[in-house]
């Protein structure tokens, strides 16, 4: 390499100042301060323990005593004749000092508020004075003649140093070994950064200095992490400790070769070697990792002999950092990271016996096709890696399925599938564990963590022996009403069996109502193998009635079911008169269909018994293909999703606030401000209905519903089709 003049770009000035070299004072400066501190460190401690030390052997029992009274005598006689002010004057020193120690060692420990903010806040201002060095260290000169007023980087740095001393001194103050203090690393950091900067004032000049010392607040990087909750298990913390050791004394490194080239050898300095400063990272880089380009090297020989030394050490660290940095990125699980929820989509968590037959069947039968499509995702957490089975089927569903790695026994693998926001958590049981009460045990202490960390999470859970069950009823959360419930295998397949010794055949019917099947009729098969095939594709769903079902019997809905829609209607939801409870009915002779009516349907799929919900007289009467029954346009069937959806909130604020429900009145008074529903509307849609099927109710019926003065005039009336939102209540 070409060497470059040093002084080139510089004034005349500028130069004969420069040839008179007081790098010395700004480096005396730093090493005064430290023996300075130092010296007044010792004596202090030989002042302390020549006053406190007690020689017994040199006085006798009864002198000691006379003396310890002496003492208390001119202690007392000190305090103005009061011997509780003595005593509270020693209680004052003693507690003062005390105090001020916790204050201090609470404000460097990072436990409170203000300590973390002060910690941040001295690495942010470190890294913010390195960045000046960083400017500085490109400048043309290590040592340059420039006033003080006029440099806007070295007055920056000022006042970051005048923080870092208000710092030191805290620190000072919270040392429990104040001799070791003034022997740590970061406290020669603060030695040869600081006092520089205030000499530079006195000097007019500027040295670059030691001021690369800064890059070794990089170490504190781990501890400031650990300060704000980010670094929280033990491969991140080492991982961040090897990453911040290195660059530290990367950077550092980089600085003294900086230094040592640009400055030439002493006593004359008239061999500078220029390089920059990340020439020289890039130089320290290729030494410690043994390449050696040879592409730039030391001139000087202190900087040769600081690069003899550094390789020594350089190497090892470069030997040992290296290696375990990459074990611990690559050992690092991809199944380790965090459930991030999409705005618009649901998720339930799958825990407990996570194997691949297990997954394929519950995705087989949550994902299957005959159900209606909604967006949920399933999250699995399972302790262990899958093997490369379950892996695979992963990826077949990796748009709905996610699996993570940990426990539900962890509040923080709990966090990580964000369980506090799923709608529902799965604990799927080994069917063939040899022991079914240790696997029961394991399910419920996992429903426990899940209830101390969530306690209105629905939780299902599947157990093997029914003797359990008595177990959750302890878990104080627990509770049927919000959903949570418990299916024991032993004891559906028991019921099966008894239900068919009383009917045969049953349990087969059952399990294939449970099963999600698709089934393919074959014309190479009987007709009662079609018949039987289509009969194991159906199971049971629910779907809100439509406003045609409205007023009639339940009979008649099930032949308007069967015979109209194709579907088979088993039973309907009655609530009770207050609307407070409500039960499932299997075929009620004398029950009427109500607005809002859950009805219970064994259908292919779930497409198709939204036809109860879509079928219009109006619109679908005349037709005979039930898969054109489709959303019509009519206008009724609008205006009842509206009444629906106003007897759903007013039946929730009924529930908290205990009022009566609301009841729709035709031609009310105009005082009244609700929806009117005039006679001539009413007539005109009794004239449209029949007799037989009695869709809307009788005038008679009509004229006693106004007539019920317990009912608020703002309900829906399940005698008119034209149901409509209030606008307003009298409530």
């Amino acid at each position: 390499m070409t060497d470059v003049n040093p002084f080139a770009g510089l004034s005349i000035e500028e130069i004969h100042c420069l040839k008179e070299r007081k790098w010395w004072c700004f480096l005396l400066s730093s090493i005064f301060t430290f023996l300075a501190g130092l010296f007044l460190v010792l004596i202090s401690r030989a002042v302390a323990f020549l006053c406190c030390r007690k020689d017994t052997s040199e006085y006798s029992q009864t002198e000691q005593k006379q003396k310890e009274q002496l003492q208390k005598a001119a202690a007392i006689a000190a305090a103005g004749g009061n011997p509780n002010a003595a005593q509270n004057k020693q209680e004052f020193e003693g507690t003062f000092m005390t105090e001020a120690k916790d204050w201090a060692g609470e404000l460097i420990s990072g436990q409170t508020t203000t300590g973390r903010i002060l910690v941040v806040l001295v690495f942010i201002l470190s890294i913010a004075s390195l960045i000046i060095y960083f400017i500085d260290a490109s400048s043309v000169t290590v040592e340059r003649c420039q006033s003080w007023s006029s440099n806007t980087t070295l007055q920056i740095d000022l006042a970051f140093n005048i923080f870092f001393m208000v710092y030191f001194f805290i620190r000072f103050i919270a040392a429990s070994d104040k001799l070791w203090f003034m022997l740590e690393m970061y406290s020669f950091v603060d030695y040869f950064t600081i006092p520089p900067s205030f000499v530079s004032i006195y000097l007019d000049r500027t040295w670059i200095g030691l001021r690369f010392l800064r890059a070794l607040r990089l170490m504190t990087v781990p501890d400031i992490l650990q300060y704000l909750n980010i670094l929280k298990t033990s491969s991140s913390i080492r991982l961040a400790q090897l990453v911040s050791i290195f660059i530290s004394v990367w950077l550092t490194a980089a600085g003294i070769i900086h230094l040592l080239e640009n400055s030439g050898d002493p006593l004359t300095f008239d061999n500078p070697h220029r390089l920059s400063y990340w020439t020289c990272v890039y130089f320290l880089i290729v030494t410690m990792s043994t390449v050696g380009y040879g592409d730039i090297f030391c001139d000087t020989v202190l900087g040769r002999t600081f690069m003899v030394f550094f390789i020594l050490v350089g190497l090892a660290m470069f030997a040992s950092c290296i290696p375990e940095i990459i074990e611990l990125v690559g050992s690092r699980s991809k199944y380790a990271g965090e459930y991030k929820r999409e705005h618009g989509k649901r998720h339930i968590v799958v825990c407990g016996h996570i194997t691949y037959e297990s997954v394929s069947h519950f995705l087989k039968d949550f994902l299957h096709e005959d159900r209606e499509d909604v967006d949920v995702e399933v999250v699995f957490l399972h302790r262990k890696e899958p093997d490369l089975e379950l892996e695979g089927l992963l990826k077949r569903h990796y748009t709905t399925v996610e699996f993570f790695q940990g426990t539900m026994m962890s509040a923080v693998d709990l966090e990580r599938v964000k369980v506090h926001e799923a709608d529902a958590c799965l604990v799927l049981a080994n069917k063939y564990c040899q022991d079914p009460d240790a696997e029961d045990a394991a399910n419920i202490m996992r429903v426990i963590s899940i209830k101390n960390y969530s306690d209105d999470i629905r939780v299902i859970i599947q157990l093997m022996q029914y003797h359990n069950k008595a177990y959750l009823l302890n878990i104080p959360s627990w509770d049927w009403k919000r959903g949570d419930d418990v299916i024991c295998l032993a004891e559906l397949k028991l019921g099966f069996i008894a239900q068919s010794c009383l009917a045969p055949g049953f349990s087969t019917m059952m399990a294939n109502l449970f099963a999600m099947r698709s089934y393919k009729t074959s014309p190479d098969m009987q007709a009662w193998q079609n018949d039987y095939l289509c009969g194991t594709g159906c199971e049971m769903y629910t779907e809100t009635l439509s406003p045609t079902f409205v007023g009639i019997t339940f009979p008649q809905a099930c032949e308007l079911c069967f015979v109209k829609l194709k579907l088979l209607l088993l039973a309907i939801e009655i609530k009770s008169e207050d609307g407070s409870d409500s039960k499932i009915s299997i075929n009620p002779r004398g029950a009427k269909i109500h607005p809002n009516t859950q009805g219970f349907f064994i259908a292919q799929s779930a497409d198709e018994v939204k036809r109860a919900w879509f079928y219009c007289k109006i619109c679908h009467d005349d037709i005979k293909d039930e898969t054109l029954i489709k959303k019509c346009k009519c206008k009724n069937l609008a205006l009842f999703r509206k009444g629906v959806r106003a007897v759903q909130l007013v039946g929730r604020a009924n529930n908290a606030d205990n009022f009566t429900l609301p009841t729709f009145t035709p031609e009310l008074p105009a005082k009244k401000g609700h929806i009117r529903v005039t006679i001539n509307q009413v007539t005109s849609q009794l004239q449209n209905s029949t007799s037989a099927g009695a869709i809307l109710k009788t005038p008679n019926q009509l004229s006693k519903t106004k007539q019920n003065n317990s009912r608020s005039p703002d309900a829906p009336s399940p005698t008119s089709q034209n149901y409509e939102r209030p606008t307003n209540r009298s409530s």
